[in-house]
């Protein structure tokens, strides 16, 4: 059994609306959890299940999962306060054999300045056998000055044999750049589950590549994307299934385009086995007229009918 440790901070009024926004389930300084404040642990705690221990080589934690864990969730928000700052922080989770676990992440920046604010998040999930691991990361920015609002989320998940891993991820709003890559490796019997929720607006660019590598015989993945670009923001998604064994996979990508935006999909498979299957799905379009025309003989006007329809396609 792991000694049990806890840090409690105070929490300013900006930080505690912005963990409003990125945790869903509601930041507590209880459990298991570590609240990253401009580049630094602002607290953290641990469970008899769970430990957090910061690198001592380079900015991050290590987070260690024992396979007794049952339903319990880790919840490791940043936040990024200081205009001009650039936050790389490389974060490596290991989740032992049977564990089941819900990690609660996301980063917002709030940035009142003229100098960007940049937020790296690398992070590496070490997956055991028959572990089942969800992975919820929400992405928002804020803030009233020029300074750019930055996040380039690197994502690697090593997956073992009938591992499940669901990654969830949302980018609220706010965010001006954002890079996202994605590897996944998988094994034999493994099951991944993909969902992206993206929102671009104003002169906003978003690109999201991932890599999946189904390498072991029964493995399987379902990838889904949705997306809303308006304003002249820019989205380039590009998911890349790789059959190397007796496999499934299936990628779905939907956007809505508005204004003077763009979209570019790029959904890619690559079967190097025989007994690969690897559907891909791919369609980008505009708002429907029909459906703002009977919101609107129910009251709603233009804008307030978009944002029902936006709203609905992105939940």
């Amino acid at each position: 059994m792991w000694e049990r440790k806890k840090t409690v901070a105070d929490i300013d009024k900006v930080t505690a609306s912005i963990l409003e926004k990125i945790d869903g389930e509601g930041f507590r300084q209880e459990g298991a959890y570590n609240l990253r404040y401009n580049g630094y642990s602002l607290c953290h705690g641990d469970t008899e299940h769970i430990t957090i221990k910061r690198k001592e080589d380079k900015q991050g934690i290590d987070v260690h999962i024992s396979g007794e864990t049952k339903g319990e969730q880790v919840h490791i928000p940043v936040v990024v306060a200081v205009s001009g700052i650039t936050d790389e922080v490389y974060n490596d989770f290991y989740i032992e054999d049977g564990a089941q676990v819900t990690i609660v992440a996301g980063c917002g920046i709030h940035n009142s300045g003229c100098n960007d604010s940049r937020h790296d998040g690398i992070h590496t999930f070490h997956i055991g056998k028959n572990a089942n691991v969800r992975y919820e990361e929400k992405h928002y920015g804020e803030g009233e000055g020029t300074g750019a609002k930055i996040l380039n989320p690197v994502t690697k998940i090593i997956m073992d044999a009938d591992s499940v891993f669901t990654l969830d991820t949302v980018q609220i709003k706010g965010v001006d750049s954002t890079i996202r890559e994605t590897e996944v490796v998988m094994g034999e019997g493994a099951k991944l589950f993909v969902i992206e929720k993206l929102m671009t607006h104003d002169d906003q660019s978003a690109v999201s590549n991932m890599d999946i590598y189904l390498n072991g015989a029964g493995s399987s993945a379902q990838i889904t994307s949705r997306s809303v670009a308006r304003g002249r923001s820019k989205q380039t998604f590009h998911p890349k299934a790789i059959g190397n064994a007796l496999c499934h996979a299936h990628i779905q990508c939907d956007s809505i385009i508005m204004d003077n935006a763009q979209v570019c999909s790029i959904p890619e498979i690559d079967a190097k086995h025989v007994d690969a299957g690897i559907i891909h799905e791919a369609a980008i379009g505009r708002i429907n007229n029909e459906q703002l025309i009977k919101l609107n003989t129910f009251g709603l006007n233009g804008e307030e009918a978009e944002a029902v329809i936006i709203e609905n396609f992105l939940n």
